[in-house]
């Protein structure tokens, strides 16, 4: 069995103490110390305790990508704006529409049910490494081991005694040379209760996203519901408000430079332990090519929606998708390149490797691997942009080529099991594309497939791989819009109409009908040239990176003993702490900590897309009918930034202070610090959080559901 590491613990100077996302069942033994070095007055235990209450029981998953925190003990949940806008734009309709004027319950009843929606919490947490490992050997091949650490953990599900509401997650940790067990409770009945215009709730729009100073009311508010003995339960109007073992005081203190802040929440994905010549890859192949290539759509979206009210409904929710990721990349590749990512990482391989050159048996066991993961890094690349371009046009762009994929796995079960299989799942493709078509419309996706098709033809890195074969269909059809055109006038996947009619048929009829489909013989072609000349490669190549990475993670660990090494996020619950910070992202150029209300009216534009204002906030404004929400200077605070630690999937977590109280909610970063996800840089990387004190200000004086707010325990000085 391979050898596990301890690697021991060593604090950082205070100056660092914002990077890390660290395990809170770890807390005591790792940061604890630190943690009240900075200002926290709270143990270990106050934020992870797997009997009794503590702050994690007031944390949870939300919706499988967001966090958000419970703020009443009748289950009321706080989140961000754009966390719950799926919800609210599948809630919405030209006559109530939610995306635009905000809606706030005036009581439970009111609440409106969200299907599909859940929010998972943390019950307890256990290391079940040496369980999970047990017979797995270092002359395994990749297939071989994972057979061998699947069965381990199907004999751990086995074994571990669970409540009947109570599920069993295992993630691995540390590229897997680590792994934990969860045990967690999901709730599936989660109501909306109430959020502000989008006017507020995405103030700023994708002009400001990951952009610093920043105004926007990022927030909404939902209520978890649960069955009689307060388990998780499906929807019933039977249900009851949730109770929590723990929820958050709200306080009205407010924040100054130099006070300790902690998220707690669940970080996506990070990738701070990767060679540089896995950065080099991510920062001047890939991310180029999908930035260029996501341009080119939203260029197109916000063309059609600046003209169409139903169209901006209908697209609003997939035009900031796309946008997110987007400008996160963008603003990554000028951080890798600014704060010289790249050069450090060289820097610090070049100490790794004096380090086991003067160690024989470091050398013996690691001294091929940094050269070995450079080799395969250029080998894959050319793949790797492959894939990705592959991904962009087919999956995430193109609406139209998304459900083909979709109908080629229902085709195939007609081909493998037969009609009367292929005929019992006809409903249920029905009502999948009930779904699709809600938010479609066929010429806005004609426009944007021309885009696609045009750049996947210019990016993919050999002609054979597809990017001939859509320039010649390009040339025949007049270029790339003829082109879209031909394949969208043609085919019968666009039309709603000609689909419902279609299904109507005989099982027969509808595979050949789309099995001549001119949208589904095109995708056929470029997809058969992928999975028989790209994916094979990627197959091959791909695991033995994961296992030198694998190896070299444990190489660092050893090689470094005197650093410290919090895992990369991986959607599991971590907490992460630092101080409310201003940052001078380049010369001459300073950014205070926090904003205020002065600011928002600053940006305003009547009328804007991104920059109106609701008529009301402009008169509360001018009132200055700010409440118990002004600090003490009379203005109303709006957001802040502090240098915790955090990526996607933080969006929506509490932002606490040093006594566990809720002042704000994590929402973004700021751009020039988007590199954090690869090379933290302390310097430069920050977190916004909007202030609880504007969050309650919008809820009770401009939404009028002051209920909400006195359901809340709120602290004052």
């Amino acid at each position: 069995m391979k050898k596990q590491y301890i690697f021991p613990i060593l604090l950082f100077p205070c100056f660092l103490a914002a990077q890390g996302m660290w395990l809170p069942h770890t807390l005591k033994k790792v940061n604890e110390k630190e943690m009240k070095s900075l200002g926290c007055k709270l143990k270990a235990g106050d934020i992870y305790d797997p009997i009794k209450p503590s702050l994690k029981d007031a944390v949870c998953l939300f919706g499988g990508g967001c966090t958000a925190e419970i703020v009443s003990d009748q289950g009321l949940l706080l989140t961000n704006h754009h966390c719950g806008f799926d919800q609210i734009q599948k809630l919405s309709t030209l006559e109530h529409n939610y995306v635009e004027d905000g809606y706030w319950a005036k009581n439970k009843g009111e609440e409106l049910a969200c299907r599909g929606l859940s929010v998972t919490f943390i019950i307890r947490m256990e290391d079940i490494t040496r369980m999970t490992l047990l017979g797995v050997t270092e002359s395994m091949d990749e297939r071989s081991r994972q057979a061998q650490i699947d069965k381990n953990i199907a004999d751990i599900r086995r074994n571990t005694k669970t409540e009947k509401w109570e599920e069993i997650q295992v993630r691995p940790f540390y590229n897997g040379n680590q792994y934990f067990l969860y045990i967690v409770a999901t709730y599936r009945d989660v109501r909306f209760a109430g959020a502000p215009p989008s006017s507020i709730g995405k103030f700023g729009g994708d002009t400001d996203n990951w952009v610093w100073p920043r105004h926007t009311g990022d927030f909404s508010v939902f209520r978890v519901y649960a069955d009689k003995d307060n388990h998780p339960a499906p929807y019933s109007p039977d249900n009851k408000p949730y109770q929590p073992r723990h929820y958050f005081p709200v306080s009205l203190n407010g924040v100054a430079d130099g006070d300790f802040t902690m998220v707690f929440g669940f970080p996506g994905r990070t990738d701070e332990y990767l060679s540089a010549a896995a950065v080099k890859q991510i920062g001047e192949a890939l991310n180029p090519v999908k930035v260029s290539i996501r341009d080119r759509a939203l260029k197109t979206l916000d063309g059609f929606m600046r003209e169409d009210a139903a169209i901006k409904i209908a697209y609003v929710s997939k035009y900031a998708g796309i946008a997110n990721a987007w400008k996160k990349w963008s603003g990554e590749m000028l951080g890798l390149k600014k704060y010289k990512a790249l050069e450090k990482k060289r820097a610090y391989e070049v100490e790794f490797t004096r380090r086991i050159d003067n160690n024989p048996d470091w050398k013996l066991r690691y001294g091929n691997l940094l050269p070995r993961l450079e080799q395969l890094h250029t080998t894959i690349e050319p793949y790797t942009v492959a894939r990705d371009v592959y991904a962009e046009t087919f999956s995430r762009n193109a609406e139209a080529f998304s459900q083909v994929a979709g109908l080629q796995s229902w085709l195939k079960i007609l081909d493998d099991q037969g009609e009367a299989t292929f005929g019992g799942k006809i409903a249920e493709m029905d009502t999948r594309l009930e779904g699709f078509y809600k938010d479609y419309r066929p010429e806005v996706d004609e426009a944007v497939t021309a885009g696609m098709l045009e750049l996947y033809a210019k990016f993919m890195p050999r002609p054979e791989w597809g990017g001939d074969f859509v320039k010649q269909a390009a040339k025949t059809h007049g270029g790339y819009a003829g082109l879209a055109k031909h394949l969208f006038s043609n085919s019968t996947i666009p039309s709603k109409d000609k689909m419902k009619a279609l299904l109507a048929e005989r099982p027969a009829k509808i595979a050949e009908t789309l099995k001549a489909d001119p949208l589904y013989t095109f995708w056929k072609t470029l997809n058969d040239l992928y999975t028989a000349q790209i994916q094979p490669k990627l197959q091959e190549l791909q695991p033995n990176i994961n296992l030198i990475q694998r190896n070299y993670m444990a190489a660092q660990m050893e090689v470094f003993p005197e650093k410290r090494f919090f895992p990369d996020a991986n959607s599991t619950l971590r907490l992460t702490y630092g101080k409310v910070q201003p940052y001078e992202p380049r010369d001459a150029v300073q950014y205070q900590s926090q904003t205020d209300l002065d600011g928002v009216m600053e940006k305003y534009v009547p009328g804007d897309y991104e920059f109106d204002l609701p008529k009301k906030l402009i008169e509360l404004w001018e009132a200055k009918d700010y409440g118990q929400y002004a600090d003490a200077k009379g203005k109303l605070p709006v957001a802040f930034i502090g240098t915790n630690h955090t990526t996607g999937g933080n969006s929506g977590s509490p932002a606490l202070d040093a006594r566990g109280n809720l002042m704000g909610i994590n929402f973004d970063r700021v751009w020039e610090g988007t590199m954090s996800d690869l090379s933290f840089e302390p310097a430069i990387c920050r977190n916004i959080m909007v202030d609880i004190r504007y969050v309650l200000f919008i809820i009770d004086k401009l939404g009028g559901a002051k209920h909400l707010v006195e359901e809340m325990k709120i602290i004052r000085k």
